[in-house]
């Protein structure tokens, strides 16, 4: 049995060092929610400006473009360095009000608030807790590990009526929604603030970038604690080219509308266990989580623990669909595994 489990997924040679399995040369990693989707061809990043040039503290190009993508005013909008940037800037301000997290979801927040000397208890229905008034509540929608939506018709509802409460949504898996067709588009109030990644999707987590949608009144206070030049070079120019695709958001949609049913489809055929989902990962019931992880990685496959997830407490892996091959490898395990 191991003694601990890394925080968060990826890097599976830590999977593995934990374990005590030596890494084979090929691994096929679904404990990370990236996009299996081909990204456009053609990224030459200017290195010496990336490397010797301060970078943009405004990230004005970004900035432009993302207004126009979103539709919404340049002052709405903060560029973070990923959205762990903008955990920790939010959590800054409102460690000292009563928070309360939707859970079970990515561990950040509590992270972060807690760093901060706040003390913020853990909630797991939305319509039926006590939501503070004057305070602060986390949501990931789509939930993070669950895949769970909330639509944005209901949190705008919840947000109106209680408009002296800020609730802060964490939308880094908005555009892997497969179920709904809808273009969706933020709703401007004061007391909502929306995290959107740029490394999920666009599959740049280790340039590390994000971006914060709220009333200008809430940017403009994040960015007085915001380090200078937060943002490099190469995570803006790697961005602005990425963002340049406008085909990838359907083509991830079309690409998961198909694949995450399938593959779902298949591991129940199997024998497993899965739970709803309307991004490209879900969780699958494992009665014995590291039995289970340990043969995987023995096959060169890793799937991401859900032990440090309230709630969830190893009683499930989570899974992220990948390409169709190598989806097949997973099922074909997990059939040998049974």
């Amino acid at each position: 049995m191991t003694k601990e489990f890394r925080l968060h997924g990826a890097n599976p040679e830590k999977i593995y060092t934990a374990f005590g399995i030596p890494m084979p040369r090929k691994v096929f990693d679904f404990s990370t929610n990236t996009n299996a989707v081909k990204q456009r061809d053609g990224f030459f990043p200017d290195l010496r400006a990336a490397l010797e040039d301060y970078p943009d503290d405004e990230c004005l190009k970004l900035v432009s473009l993302i207004s126009k993508k979103e539709g919404v005013a340049r002052e709405n909008i903060l560029i973070t360095s990923g959205s762990n940037e903008s955990i920790y800037l939010i959590a800054s301000y409102e460690a000292s009000r009563e928070n309360r997290i939707l859970q079970p979801v990515y561990g950040e927040y509590m992270r972060a608030l807690n760093n901060f000397g706040a003390n913020p208890l853990n909630i797991f229905d939305i319509f039926n807790s006590d939501i503070p008034s004057n305070g602060t509540v986390w949501i990931c929608n789509p939930c993070n590990p669950t895949g769970f939506l909330i639509p944005d018709e209901t949190l705008d509802d919840i947000a109106a009526y209680r408009k002296d409460t800020l609730f802060v949504i964490d939308e880094a898996y908005r555009d892997f929604i497969w179920t709904d067709s809808r273009q969706i588009r933020c709703k401007a109030r004061p007391n909502i603030i929306r995290l959107r990644s740029l490394t999920k999707t666009y599959n740049l987590c280790g340039a590390r970038i994000g971006y914060i949608i709220a009333d200008a009144d809430i940017t403009e206070r994040l960015k007085k604690r915001q380090p200078s030049w937060s943002v490099s070079n190469f995570a803006q120019q790697a961005a602005l080219f990425f963002l340049a695709d406008e085909t990838l958001p359907s083509r991830t949609k079309n690409y998961y509308r198909l694949e995450v049913p399938r593959l779902i489809s298949a591991l129940r055929d199997a024998g497993f266990v899965t739970l709803p989902t309307c991004v490209n990962y879900f969780l699958m019931e494992a009665d014995d989580d590291e039995a289970l992880i340990r043969f995987l990685l023995k096959r060169g496959i890793v799937v991401r623990h859900t032990r440090n997830f309230t709630g969830l407490d190893g009683r499930y892996v989570r899974i992220a669909a990948r390409t169709a091959k190598e989806d097949d490898l997973l099922i074909a395990a997990l059939r040998d595994y049974l």
